[in-house]
């Protein structure tokens, strides 16, 4: 059985860094792509970013590009997210997903195995 288990999340001051951390279990990471998302109370979840297995492309929501860095290493069966420049709007529940294969989809909906989450709160 998949699981996903993310960490690193809590509460940071605007301007300031968090590294969150998924690490997998129940399945070789190498053979997926792996993605981070992030949800608020009340709207739809958003894609942060996702990186492919098949040939390391990685993509980032245009919300995040230039201050987010995601990273895999299949051999630890992980991947990180390093948020630089944090926003009070970078606060949400974020969660780490895999996807049926090894390229990254362009659909929440096409991730089949999903983390319980973790929370980001930017505020001063």
């Amino acid at each position: 059985q998949v699981r996903l288990v993310e960490s690193g999340g809590g509460l940071v001051q605007p301007g300031g860094s968090l590294r969150l951390s998924c690490s997998a279990s129940g399945l070789t990471l190498a053979n997926y792509a792996i993605g981070w998302f992030r949800q608020v109370p009340g709207k739809k979840r958003e894609g942060v970013s996702c990186i492919s297995s098949s040939d390391g492309s990685t993509y980032y929501a245009d919300s995040v590009k230039g201050r987010f860095t995601m990273s895999r290493d299949n051999a630890y069966n992980t991947a990180w997210l390093q948020m630089n420049n944090l926003k009070p709007e970078d606060t949400a529940v974020y969660y780490c997903a895999t996807p049926y294969g090894a390229n990254c989809p362009n659909q929440a909906i096409d991730f089949g195995s999903w983390g319980p989450g973790t929370q980001v709160t930017v505020s001063s």
